[in-house]
């Protein structure tokens, strides 16, 4: 697609009108990316990610997302989403916001809409996909008084893209994810020719004035306290190499499903070695079927068996173990990923060998370091020759600038005002800070804002607005969701579950008599996860006796009328305040009330 134009009405074109940027994601966080663009009746909204939760922090969540009630409320004015680049804090989030907000086209690259394609088809919403718009590095599309154009840049997935937008108000600049790799795998090149003369482009704005070059620039942080320049992904080919020349077993290899170029090369030095491929985990397998679709991944179907369960049955007779390579999932410790399955001896087809050479072709994202270290464990244990990224095997390198790459950016752009995205707080803190430092902001220029904090854009000037739009976090549990605003579990809930995890539940069991106001027989108690009951019984029977009173003492009154609410919050009191002097623990305490019934004939 080169050009498309979705038609202005006479509010969009009225000079007084302002550009309104904020974000439902990814500030202080890593993840969870979703930026809007606001100018009068309409709303364009650029990537839309999902973020991966940490077991300890989130129990039980599969993903968290961010809430959608504004784009909800203003659903009419949305008119389009953008993509940068194929990531799962990028688009992991297109199921969920599609359910809630009807979006009327997705613009992506090849790549990146052949991904969100599987992802629509995974959660049985393939209708969706004729809003899928293809566009490359030469597409234009206008949006009202908005234009977007796209600038290729290089990152650890293909067809990856910044942004450009121009507004009445000035021009905006998001980079998506990237670093500056000058020996790419794809060969496709960071486009520094129409970065340069971006940054110098003239732009009219509104009350017929002009301004030269870019107004706001908003770039990914998550490598801004790395020093130095980010290694190139064609390194990490070279220590594929030597650790399948070295091996004298089975390899097993580890990576993100969505990091493209790792995938080619790792099937490439397996070929190379006389390996064959056998490919583990949902994810793995589609990701190498879109990349194989849309020419990303160059295979034949004799190097690499991608057949999901009937992986076992599909395995060529009399091949040998030190002949093959496993690729799965896992690399971030998920304890349903294929790894994992494998570490834990729970994998139906795949069990450790001692001798296998377990390769991590990644770095645990923030977060994940425990998870990631128990699976580690666990393999070491079984006699397994683990491999992670160190300075002897550069086995992984990351996709995100370093500190002279996102200088480089700076001072290419050299924009007016600076809004670091994509980043925690101090990551957030740091790119402010280099661009003030190199003289290329002003400090009353940069912008550390959070979610939902907004910055308005008018006549060339930005400042920070005092509205506030809501965007907390919804968490995402379970895989068959009508609606995710149903279905996503609140903070009440994550707060029960984390005090389930470290405090235990406990049960009162108390049979009563409501129409009489008799308490039938002593209350009981029932524990799980808070104390062993045969060396703490007379501490539960103290319990009990606590309970038996407070309800005595409550119902003795035969005049006056009880209800179950009351009796419930009696029972709930009494147990958690006894149980705080005792134990200094706060367990869940769940009231069950067994009421008698009238006989009848």
């Amino acid at each position: 697609m080169k050009n498309e134009t979705i038609t202005q009405t006479n509010e969009d074109i009225n000079s007084s009108l302002k550009t309104y940027i904020y974000a439902l994601g990814g500030l202080n966080e890593v993840g969870k990316n979703t930026y809007c663009i606001e100018h009068g009746n309409n709303i364009v909204i650029i990537d839309a990610g999902v973020k991966f939760p940490e077991f300890e922090e989130y129990p039980g969540v599969d993903y968290i997302i961010p809430d959608y009630s504004y784009l909800v409320k203003n659903s009419k004015k949305v008119k389009a989403l953008f993509i940068t680049h194929g990531h799962e804090d990028h688009i992991g989030g297109i199921p969920f916001l599609l359910q809630s907000v009807p979006v009327p086209v997705i613009y992506a690259s090849k790549l990146s809409a052949g991904l969100i394609k599987l992802k629509l088809n995974e959660r049985d919403m393939s209708s969706e996909n004729k809003k899928i718009q293809v566009i490359d590095n030469d597409s234009v599309i206008k949006i009202g008084p908005l234009t977007f154009r796209f600038f290729a840049t290089t990152h650890s997935i293909p067809d990856s893209y910044g942004i450009i937008i121009d507004t009445p108000n000035g021009r905006i600049v998001t980079t998506g994810d990237f670093k500056v790799d000058l020996t790419p795998p794809s060969k496709k090149d960071i486009d520094f020719a129409k970065i340069t003369k971006l940054a110098k482009e003239e732009i009219k704005l509104n009350g017929g004035t002009s301004a030269e070059g870019v107004t706001l620039y908003l770039a990914d942080s998550t490598n801004a306290e790395v020093e130095g320049y980010s290694k190139s992904e064609t390194e990490v080919a070279v220590s594929i190499d030597e650790i399948l020349n070295d091996a004298p077993g089975r390899v097993i290899v580890a990576t993100f499903a969505s990091n493209v170029h790792r995938i080619q090369q790792i099937i490439s030095s397996a070929k190379k070695h006389n390996r064959t491929v056998l490919v583990f985990g949902r994810s793995m397998r589609n990701a190498i079927e879109a990349g194989r679709q849309l020419g990303y991944i160059q295979c034949s179907n004799d190097d690499v068996i991608c057949d999901g369960n009937d992986n076992e049955r599909r395995i060529p007779t009399g091949l040998e173990l030190k002949d093959t390579l496993i690729l799965c999932t896992g690399s971030q410790g998920e304890p349903m990923a294929a790894l994992s399955r494998i570490a834990n001896n729970s994998h139906p087809y795949i069990h450790i060998i001692p001798g296998d050479t377990i390769v991590f072709s990644s770095n645990p994202i923030p977060g994940n370091l425990s998870p990631v270290t128990k699976v580690i464990n666990m393999l070491s244990k079984q006699m397994a020759n683990v491999i992670t990224n160190s300075a002897l095997y550069s086995v992984h390198t990351s996709g995100h600038a370093q500190r002279e790459e996102l200088k480089l950016m700076l001072k290419l752009f050299s924009p007016k005002y600076f809004m670091p995205v994509h980043g925690e707080y101090r990551m957030l803190k740091l790119h402010a800070d280099l661009a003030i430092q190199m003289g290329i902001c002003k400090k009353e220029n940069t912008f550390i804002l959070k979610n939902g904090e907004v910055l308005v854009m008018s006549n060339g000037s930005v400042k920070k607005d005092k509205r506030i739009i809501e965007a907390s976090s919804k968490y995402i549990d379970g895989s068959t969701l009508l609606n995710y605003l149903a279905d996503g579990v609140d903070d009440a809930v994550i707060a029960d579950r984390k005090l389930l995890s470290n405090d235990g539940l406990v049960a009162v069991v108390v049979p009563i008599d409501a129409k009489t106001s008799e308490i039938l027989h002593r209350p009981s108690i029932v524990s799980r996860g808070f104390i062993y009951l045969t060396e703490n019984g007379a501490l539960l029977t103290e319990a009990e006796n606590e309970v038996y009173k407070v309800l005595y003492n409550l119902m003795k009154n035969k005049k006056r009328k009880i209800n179950f609410a009351q009796i419930k919050n009696v029972i709930r009191e009494s147990v958690s305040n006894f149980v705080k002097i005792k134990t200094n623990r706060s367990p869940i305490v769940i009231p069950v009330i067994l009421n008698k019934r009238e006989e009848t004939l």
